[in-house]
């Protein structure tokens, strides 16, 4: 009989892009996607452990799942991801009834593990690190089934050789390896032969890739190779490949961020005019503490020969309040060089002490809760100003949008993406299929959103309704 399994995932694309490559996996064993757990005989869920509400969602499914598998002898859990990867003793003990847990280095084992304790004990088997010469660890090296049939996440780096000090990813992630060029070029060969139109780079610091490769292969000889990241390369490489009409790609660092690389964006006419740049605190001394490698001044230049560079080009970004350390005046610092740099959306949280970090021993320095909530809702009221100046600035554009779907707020209305990653939603005449490149007049905008009418439809999607492909290496 067929088997349905269900997958929940918590996190990052990484994560999002994993749980593509286990779908894959248990299809290619004969296993068939449900929507919901109540038609599901396997549960999987890929976990996150960047911020605590993460783990304590992860718990709260975790313990519902229980009975989930009471009502039934042959259902299956499987844990996998970051939190997996680094409490893989707490979860055993807290819920013995997991079949499966796994870690980061080994979603390729997810089918083979769960046939496995269906006639056996519980498994919990995690890798402490990648094995250098197996690329089949890196996630796009498995089958896929993408959930976005015209977008397809793509890895090219797996690891983070960085030290920031809150950041649990490279404990749980590993070092930083680059996934061969070649290797990248072909699989999105193969996807845009398939009909994707759209390509996510994904890395821990894609800005930072192929270092590693340059340095390996200085070290076997070849001298004429400069020991320098080769992202700028890969753009303009991927960018070049008939059929793929947007690149984007999450998410880089501002230490490594290079001018070859702002001028890849700029020459490449596959590239978005969209670059998530993470600030983290505009003070030079939480910025220190926090080991991020830059002060703000030279942010805020890179980011101004940015825009200067790539024409129309959005602009987003992550903040943490409330770090350990931070004084009012840092917090104030952080406010005026947000509103200098004029953000078109960003991300801002309130610090949480990821066990394992080096912030989280900082405990002697911790932020009043009060006083850390007064300072994102003060800092919030910046950034929210600032994302609605850049919408409404849009008013009266006609902006190309790739359809995303019906508006989960007003099934009347059509959803799309613009190049700078702008949702906008607008109505049509006509239902119009997932991946139709639309050209949409903007007429009204908010924070989150831009609102328009549909002046043309384009090009029509390439895509199958379902694509299941493995990277053609």
């Amino acid at each position: 009989m067929t088997r349905n399994y269900f997958v929940r995932t918590f996190g990052c694309q990484m994560n999002e892009h994993d749980s593509e490559r286990i779908s894959g996996l248990l299809e290619a064993d004969g296993m068939t996607n449900v929507d919901g757990l109540g038609d599901a005989d396997v549960a999987v869920i890929n976990t996150c452990c960047i911020r605590e509400n993460a783990d304590e969602k992860f718990y709260g499914t975790l313990g519902r799942l229980k009975t989930w598998k009471a009502e039934k002898s042959s259902r299956q859990i499987l844990v996998a991801g970051c939190l997996a990867q680094k409490d893989r003793e707490a979860i055993r003990k807290r819920a013995p009834y997991v079949d499966v847990v796994i870690g980061t280095h080994n979603v390729h084992r997810a089918a083979e593990l769960l046939e496995q304790t269906r006639t056996g004990k519980p498994v919990t088997e995690i890798l402490e690190a990648a094995v250098l010469d197996d690329h089949s660890l890196f996630p796009s090296a498995l089958p896929v089934r993408r959930e976005v049939s015209y977008n397809a996440w793509v890895t090219i780096q797996i690891g983070c050789d960085n030290t920031c000090s809150y950041c649990i990813v490279p404990a749980v992630r590993g070092k930083e390896i680059s996934r061969p060029a070649a290797e990248i070029v072909a699989e999105v060969e193969s996807l845009a032969r398939s009909g994707v139109t759209q390509i996510s780079l994904i890395g821990q610091n894609v800005n930072s890739y192929g270092r590693d490769l340059a340095l390996s292969a200085r070290a076997a000889g070849d001298l004429n190779t400069k020991a320098k990241p080769q992202f700028a390369e890969l753009l303009r490489k991927v960018g070049a490949i008939p059929g793929i009409s947007r690149v984007r790609f999450i998410s880089p660092h501002p230490k490594d961020m290079r001018e070859d690389t702002l001028l890849a964006m700029a020459e490449t006419p596959a590239v978005v005019e969209h670059l998530h740049y993470p600030l983290q605190s505009g003070s030079d001394g939480v910025l220190a503490s926090m080991h991020r490698g830059y002060t703000a001044e030279r942010y805020l230049k890179r980011l101004a020969q940015a825009r200067e560079m790539i024409r129309d080009l959005a602009v987003t970004t992550d903040v943490i309040v409330g770090f350990p350390g931070e004084t009012e005046q840092d917090f104030l610092r952080t406010v005026e060089v947000c509103a200098e740099a004029c953000f078109d959306s960003a991300f801002s949280f309130i610090f949480s002490p990821r066990p394992g970090t080096r912030a989280a021993q900082m405990t002697d320095k911790f932020i009043d809760p009060e006083v850390a909530v007064s300072r994102y809702e003060r800092l919030k009221v910046v950034l929210d100003h600032s994302a609605v100046q850049k919408h409404r600035a849009r008013i009266g554009r006609i902006e190309e949008v790739v359809v995303e779907g019906m508006s989960k707020k007003n099934p009347e209305l059509t959803t799309g993406r613009t190049r700078q990653n702008k949702l906008v939603h607008f109505g049509s005449p006509e239902s119009l299929r997932v991946g139709t490149f639309a050209k949409v007049a903007i007429t009204d905008a908010a924070r989150f959103h831009l609102a328009g009418r549909l002046v043309e439809v384009g090009e029509p999607p390439r895509h199958k309704l379902r694509l299941a492909v493995s990277s053609a290496i």
